[in-house]
């Protein structure tokens, strides 16, 4: 259903409501008003014919049957017996002795009551008083009258409810256009420019988040593009360079090998680029593998160090590996590929004879993988940007090692899958030791 709908709906329904109770509740007044002018009217009527039989006898009674027509005038012995009735029914057989309004006169001088006549086949409202003599006047009248009154403003309440309802409809129509207007009217590019009700500012401002989020992607987006597009072309450029001079027969035999280690270089390279920029992809559009498992962080450290240990070798620098089993809950293959990476540069940006230092354990904190070098260091105001995709401290170093400047972006990007937090402390000249702290979430889905 539609907004404006809804609220045209709501807003009629809202009328209609207000209109039946507004109905229901005159009624009662009506009524109530009614009642209380018949009460006051037979009261006042009873006390009047008190007086003229007090003065003149019961013989008023009967010089007035032609006067009273919608009133009703019983009078009745001591004993119960009734002495007089101007009803159709002159004088009923049945004792009143026992009626509720004769026996309330009797005991205090009044009483009155409201039920159905056996006789009148109505429902009446009686008024009694005692007299001098100890008979009971009883005055009474249809209550059909006061029910009447009550029914009869029905036809002007449901003409008057009509017109409200057509008013409220067109004017509910016109109302919500009103409200709705500046909703559709909105400026989603610049949401908090838009001068609207305040209580749509928490939805522009995410709106507003939102915006700026999908910039800052775009741009990333832009720049990791043009980023891969001039990290692609240099190896391609080279390959191609090396290749040409080759098919041109430029090259003398001796040189054959050198060219073709080159080309073979290169080509690695460019296989070990595509391959991190494809996992990237994937962390990044979550379609990585998200089955949890129990994951034994120092096995698989120690396995890393192992498969590590022969460009450890190459590059004359030392691996020590201590610690203790610690178990995490995580997908196995990112956290492979996140150590893999660290370690893997503490060992390509380190010095000749240099060591790395690896510890896994529990502490205070929580469980930690620290892994320590004394390689060449990172300046202070760069190790906030080492995650950045390509970022390289050391650009000519790392076109020695072959590093494609992804590596740590994928250790981002699996720290924040698994709410690890990374902390670098760097001296450059002195070595760099980072610090992974893996707080596992209670209660994490398998």
């Amino acid at each position: 259903m539609k907004l404006k709908n809804k609220i045209q709906n709501s807003m009629t329904l809202v009328v209609m409501t207000t209109l039946l109770i507004a109905y229901v509740i005159t009624t009662f007044v009506v009524y109530r008003q009614t009642l209380d002018l018949m009460e006051n009217e037979i009261h006042q009527e009873a006390d009047y014919i008190k007086t003229a039989i007090e003065e003149t006898g019961e013989s008023y009674l009967k010089e007035m049957d032609d006067v009273r027509r919608t009133t009703r005038v019983t009078l009745i012995a001591r004993d119960g017996i009734v002495l007089y009735d101007s009803g159709e029914n002159a004088i009923e057989r049945e004792n009143h002795k026992n009626r509720p309004e004769i026996k309330a006169a009797e005991k205090s001088g009044i009483g009155q009551d409201i039920r159905e006549s056996k006789t009148m086949q109505k429902e009446m409202f009686y008024y009694a008083v005692r007299l001098s003599d100890g008979s009971v006047l009883r005055v009474s009248k249809s209550m059909d009258s006061v029910f009447r009154t009550a029914m009869n403003i029905l036809p002007l309440m449901g003409l008057i409810a009509f017109c409200m309802i057509v008013f409220a409809y067109f004017l509910s129509r016109w109302q919500v256009g009103r409200l709705i207007h500046p909703i559709n009217t909105l400026d989603l590019e610049t949401p908090l420019d838009n001068e609207i009700y305040e209580e749509l500012t928490p939805l522009l401002q995410r709106i507003d988040q939102q915006n700026k989020q999908k910039d800052l992607v775009a741009q990333m987006r832009k720049e990791f593009s043009a980023n891969v597009s001039h990290e692609l072309k240099t190896p391609l450029t080279s390959i191609s360079g090396y290749a040409e001079i080759m098919k041109d027969g430029l090259v003398r035999p001796e040189d054959m090998k050198g060219f073709s280690e080159r080309i073979y270089y290169e080509a690695k390279r460019l296989i070990t680029l595509v391959e991190d920029i494809i996992k990237l992809s994937r962390l990044d559009e979550g379609v990585v593998e998200v089955e949890k498992e129990e994951v034994d962080l120092y096995d698989l450290t120690r396995e890393i160090c192992s498969r590590l240990a022969s460009n450890a070798s190459a590059r004359h620098v030392h691996i020590e590996m201590t610690g203790e089993p610690v178990m995490f809950r995580g997908v196995h293959q990112v956290l492979d590929e996140m150590l893999y990476n660290i370690i893997e540069n503490a060992i390509k940006y380190n010095k000749e004879n240099g060591s790395v230092s690896v510890w896994v354990g529990t502490t205070l904190q929580g469980k930690k993988v620290i892994v320590q070098d004394t390689g060449i260091g990172i300046p202070k105001d760069e190790v906030e940007r080492i995650f950045e995709r390509f970022y390289r401290v050391d650009k000519s170093h790392s076109k020695e090692t072959g590093g494609t400047g992804l590596g740590l972006s994928i250790v981002k990007h699996g720290a924040l899958m698994h709410d690890i937090k990374i902390h670098v402390d760097s001296e450059v000249g002195k070595g760099t030791r980072m610090e992974l702290t893996f707080a596992e979430k209670k209660g994490s889905a398998q």
